[in-house]
Parts: C-alpha cells; sequence; structure tokens
C-alpha cells in the first residue's frame, strides 16, 4: 500500500473502513460499498491497485465463482493471494478485494462477463480464464453473441494469455481473439446456444464429440492440451500426465472447473500434482453445495441461475427417493425475466417428489405442470422437512435448487453457511 501515491492510498483506506462498518451494522460484507466510495476518491484506483500483481481475471456465465476459488487454492503453493471470494465482481468488489491484501503478489478475481473489457483494460491483468457463455438475464443483460464479440476484441488489444474451455464455441471463438492461448476440453453439457457459428453465422456441425466446426467458413474447435475425461474422473495434462481428481464438490461441471484451474495454476509454474491436493480441500464456495441439518435431515443447497446451470444441477442430485425443493424470485440480481424458465427441461423430475417456493413459485408451477411434473407449494425449507419427517420419520436427505436471490435467503436463514 505504500508504494501507491497517496491519493490512492487515502482511497483504498476509506474504502475499507466503509466495508468495516457495513460489516459492523449487519449491511453486508462491504465488498460493494468500499469500492465505490474509493472510487469516487480515485476514479483510476484498480489499475493503481493492479500495477504490482500478477492477475487472473475469470469470466462465464456459470462457474466463475467456484473456479476463483479453486484457482486461488491452488495459488496460495506460491503465497498470498487477493481475490472477491464473496462473488463482488464487478470494479467496485474488485477494488475491495485487491485493498484488502495490498501485501499479495498474485490475484485472482472473478469478473462479471459484461464488465471484462473494463477490467481487463484497467488491470492489464496477465491472465484471463473463460469457462463458458450461455443466456442469462436477458431483461438486462447483452445477447452472448454481442458478449463474446466484446471479449474477442478486448483480448486482441492486450498481451494477457488466456486460459479457456475449447469445447465452447463461443468462448473459443472469443478466446482465438487473443495473441496466447492455453485450450482445455473441459465439456459442454448445454448446447442449446451455440449451434450456429459465432463468426458467419452457419450451422455448425457438432460430431464426434467434443469437436465442433463450422462447414461455411472454416472456424473449428481449437486443440485442447488440458482434457477432462469425466467417465473415469481423470484430468490429462500437456505431457500426457493423467490425474485422478477425486473432488469434494459434485459433479462434471466442477471437474471441468478443476481442470481450467489446474491449467491456470500450470501457467503460473504451479505442478498438476501440487495444484490438485489444495483443490480436494474444498467443499464448498460460499454455500454452494453446503448441507445443512435442520430437524435431523440433511439439506443440500444447489444453485442455479439460468437453463445452463439448472442443467448441471439436476446431474448432480440424488437418487429419485430424495425430494428436491426448487426455489425461484426474479428480483434485480436474478433478472426480472422469468422466461427462461421454458428453455429447462424439467421431465428429469417426474419420479421424484418436488415442492416449489420462491416469489414466482407460480410460474414454475405452470411450467411443471406443463411438463408433467406434480408438486407441492410451500413457503420454508424447514416447513417441508417438518412435513417429510411427519410423513416419512427415517428420511435422512433433501436437495435444494434455488436461483440467486432465493439461494441467498435460504442460505441466510440458516445463518450464511459456508
Amino acid at each position: 500500500m505504500s508504494e501507491l501515491p497517496l491519493r490512492a492510498q487515502f482511497a483504498a483506506a476509506l474504502g475499507k473502513g466503509a466495508a468495516t462498518l457495513s460489516r459492523a451494522t449487519g449491511r453486508g460484507d462491504g465488498s460493494v460499498i468500499g469500492g465505490r466510495i474509493a472510487l469516487k476518491v480515485e476514479p483510476d484506483l484498480l489499475t493503481q491497485l493492479a500495477r504490482d500483481k500478477r492477475l487472473t481475471l475469470v469470466s462465464a456465465t456459470n462457474g466463475k465463482t467456484t473456479t476463483t476459488r479453486l484457482i486461488a487454492s491452488a495459488l496460495r503453493e506460491l503465497g498470498d493471494v487477493a481475490t472477491n471470494e464473496h462473488g463482488a465482481n464487478m470494479p467496485t468488489g474488485h477494488i475491495t478485494a485487491l485493498s484488502n491484501s495490498p501485501e499479495a503478489r498474485f490475484g485472482v478475481l472473478e469478473v462479471d462477463e459484461k464488465y471484462l473489457p473494463l477490467v481487463l483494460q484497467q488491470s492489464q491483468a496477465e491472465f484471463v480464464v473463460l469457462l463458458n457463455l450461455s443466456r442469462d438475464q436477458m431483461d438486462r443483460a447483452s445477447e452472448i453473441n454481442l458478449l463474446a464479440k466484446k471479449w474477442r476484441e478486448a483480448l486482441a488489444k492486450t498481451d494477457t494469455r488466456v486460459i479457456a474451455n475449447a469445447d465452447d464455441p463461443l468462448v473459443a471463438w472469443a478466446g482465438l481473439g487473443a495473441h496466447h492461448a492455453t485450450w482445455v476440453s473441459a465439456g459442454q453439457r448445454w448446447k442449446e446456444d451455440s449451434w450456429c457459428c459465432p463468426e458467419c453465422g452457419g450451422h455448425l456441425k457438432r460430431e464426434p464429440e467434443p469437436h465442433w466446426e463450422c462447414p461455411e467458413c472454416g472456424l473449428r474447435r481449437p486443440e485442447a492440451t488440458w482434457e477432462v475425461d469425466n467417465s473415469v474422473d481423470v484430468v490429462t495434462a500437456p505431457d500426457g500426465q493423467r490425474l485422478h481428481l477425486q473432488l469434494n464438490l459434485p459433479g462434471d461441471a466442477n471437474r471441468a472447473n478443476a481442470a481450467i484451474a489446474m491449467a491456470t495454476a500450470a501457467a503460473y509454474g504451479i505442478r498438476p500434482d501440487q495444484a490438485l491436493p489444495r483443490l480436494r480441500q474444498i467443499q464448498s464456495v460460499a454455500g454452494r453445495y453446503t448441507s445443512i441439518v435442520t430437524n435431523g435431515v440433511e439439506v443440500r443447497l444447489l444453485l442455479a441461475k439460468n437453463p445452463a446451470g439448472w442443467l448441471e444441477s439436476f446431474a448432480v442430485l440424488d437418487p429419485p427417493r430424495v425430494p428436491v425443493i426448487l426455489s425461484v424470485n426474479a428480483q434485480i440480481p436474478d433478472g426480472k425475466d422469468t422466461s427462461w424458465l421454458w428453455d429447462v427441461d424439467y421431465t428429469v423430475l417426474r419420479d421424484r417428489r418436488v415442492f416449489i417456493m420462491g416469489e414466482r413459485r407460480t410460474d414454475l408451477a405452470l411450467r411443471l405442470e406443463t411438463d408433467e411434473v406434480a408438486f407441492e407449494v410451500a413457503t420454508r425449507v424447514d416447513e417441508v422437512v417438518a412435513r417429510l419427517k411427519a410423513e416419512q420419520p427415517d428420511i435422512t436427505k433433501v436437495d435444494v435448487i434455488a436461483n440467486y436471490t432465493a439461494f441467498q435467503q435460504i442460505r441466510t436463514a440458516y445463518g450464511r453457511v459456508q
């Protein structure tokens, strides 16, 4: 901090004070308000805080928070890491994260998709990690093709190195704008937003998996040097080394996140066998995948904000005998438009007991009724658990899938579980 200009030092200190006050009064974790006040004093603060750090920016529609946590954990092999672990992923949050760790030589910042070009320009980050792009919050976000175009143009103007998922055509096309790239075959379960070529608009040929190419303009999947094999829980590194992941985070999506984290750590000189033990230590991320016990029943929390996220959550549900609670809100952080519910295939829930909650449970009810999924309406998780226990005393587990603010409300009800 002492090497910063006096104005920047004052701005950072003022922001930290505001963040501390916010936490002390119970208004929030202070990540946003601290950065907002600091920026008022020094608009160029992000550039100044980033100047002496080796920074990685992580952006995507899904998986940003988890992958940021995984990369930061791996990089702690080298020393302290500045990171926005609470998910405040706009410049205000980045400033708070960097101000909180002024002596850290390394930084890993989750970045909202729309802000990536701006943050890259201001921070001149050494690495940019790109995971996926799919429809999300269409009432206030750009079309994803436009986002990919902005990413591509921003990367072309820097010398940053990209670590990206080669299996997502939009991400790959954006990453091809960079001068240096490492490609990971991380998979793509949700394909409904990438049947057309981002270069010319032609229809992509998407077989055999994971290959894709455009017969019209010749755009094709880059050759990956890292590869995930979900069937055997293995990541293959560029030198041919095969590593069994054995993560404590569930599902194919988290195997992909871990592979990209290992590829990023390798770019810093950390061997995969050094990084992997650190990745295995992580069991939950900001409440995601956490299990809490209420009335003797284990309640597991899953976050799903858009069709791609719901598809991944369905993939990690416990067997059909385990009931599931679905909760949907439509507040500003969620996006007011819930039409995306119609892009999700809920028929996979027909063979299990389903409860629905949240401010937009009526929208969800209509969608489930259309897919012929039986459901029951509830208002709280503990209410559902009590009802189930009364009917089935030996029940031990319930899964919860909720979108962003619904998830945070449930998490807060249980003391903001980590």
